[in-house]
């Protein structure tokens, strides 16, 4: 990557969270897809259940994960996904190592999104940013309008990873976010070496689980 990740040894910030490596990581999608919730079950473990005032602007947590013996920070951005919100977004796009663009499954509108979503990414974000896209709310199969293959098929289109998440059940979050930890680590740890790039679309799909077998 053009800018390094890595730390000159152990760095301990103001919040005395102690890391080795660290990264901006985005979360986009359209306004109501689950991002704030996405976001919460990862770096709480719990569900945003019944109604809460929509993100406005932007947000950020922080969560220190391991990988291999490496402790990764990653700085997750949660964003409004409404129109009024996207020239405050489109400023923090440059920054970013890291991008995961949700959409709602249960809404073909934030699914057909997705590729204006796509395009403003190939605008603003730098070329080398990490993407993948997640298809959200995968629990609720009885409300589902857009199928896995769909979701796989735009994925593959755009040659980004893909998965199907559920912040309810937590279905895929954790991997969501510690494939990005795991590639981040992988690209400071190789980047003056030939080592093949870590994959992350391959590492997702070995690991990922199918809605329905953990609930």
């Amino acid at each position: 990557m053009s800018d390094s990740y890595l730390q000159n040894g152990p760095t301990k910030r103001q919040t005395g969270e102690v890391f080795d490596v660290a990264c901006k990581v985005m979360l986009l999608g359209d306004s109501g897809v689950g991002k704030t919730c996405l976001l919460v079950r990862f770096k709480d473990g719990a569900f945003l259940s019944g109604s809460f005032i929509s993100t406005v602007g932007i947000d950020y947590k922080n969560k220190v994960v391991e990988v291999d013996g490496s402790k990764v920070k990653l700085q997750i951005w949660d964003t409004a996904g409404q129109e009024r919100f996207r020239s405050i977004t489109h400023a923090y796009y440059r920054d970013s190592h890291a991008l995961l663009l949700l959409y709602d499954v249960t809404n073909h509108a934030s699914f057909e999104n997705i590729r204006a979503w796509l395009a403003e990414i190939y605008e603003y974000a730098r070329q080398d940013v990490i993407i993948m896209l997640l298809a959200n709310k995968a629990d609720l199969t009885k409300q589902r309008v857009v199928s896995r293959d769909q979701g796989e098929k735009l994925a593959k289109d755009h040659n980004v990873a893909f998965m199907e998440t559920s912040a309810k059940t937590g279905l895929n979050v954790d991997l969501a976010f510690m494939a990005i930890a795991r590639d981040i680590k992988h690209r400071e740890a190789n980047s003056t070496t030939a080592d093949p790039q870590f994959n992350i679309g391959q590492y997702v799909e070995s690991q990922r689980e199918r809605p329905g077998c953990c609930s």
